[in-house]
């Protein structure tokens, strides 16, 4: 399977889902001014792709200590950015995504239910069309503030 290129419409409905991935279509297309028609086609072409690669349950990091969390720094050769950030929001690895300055361009929060699925995140990552370089650091233990 081979991803799809995401649009406008297909990344408002991947974030909406990954905020709450029961929500009906219905509520699906209101929210995001389309028809239900729009949000089923644009759902099974996402899954169909292997974009979407399933849907599960957000645990609450404390509730599952097993879950595998990570910061990833990521380089992005020049002019790559707004391209590499479309084909990273496409993996659902990947909670939070931000851009930054200095030696790094993105940073990306990821979790991932075990080692295999945290490996096999990584190798997506790097395969990203446009970038050059990455340094991950796993979490180990969250401290209260």
């Amino acid at each position: 399977m081979r991803m799809t290129a995401l649009d406008d419409l297909d990344r408002r409905l991947i974030s909406a889902l990954r905020a709450d991935g029961r929500e009906s279509v219905t509520s699906l297309a209101q929210r995001l001014g389309v028809t239900r028609a729009t949000v089923n086609a644009r759902l099974r072409r996402l899954v169909d792709s292997g974009t979407i690669l399933g849907f599960s349950a957000r645990v609450r990091t404390e509730d599952d200590p097993d879950t595998i969390r990570a910061v990833t720094l990521i380089e992005v050769g020049s002019r790559s950015t707004t391209q590499a950030i479309s084909q990273l929001r496409g993996l659902p690895e990947i909670v939070a995504l931000h851009t930054t300055n200095g030696a790094w361009d993105l940073v990306a929060e990821l979790r991932t239910a075990s080692l295999a699925d945290f490996d096999r995140v990584m190798g997506q990552i790097r395969s990203v069309d446009g970038v050059v370089n990455s340094e991950t650091s796993l979490l180990l233990r969250s401290v209260q503030l």
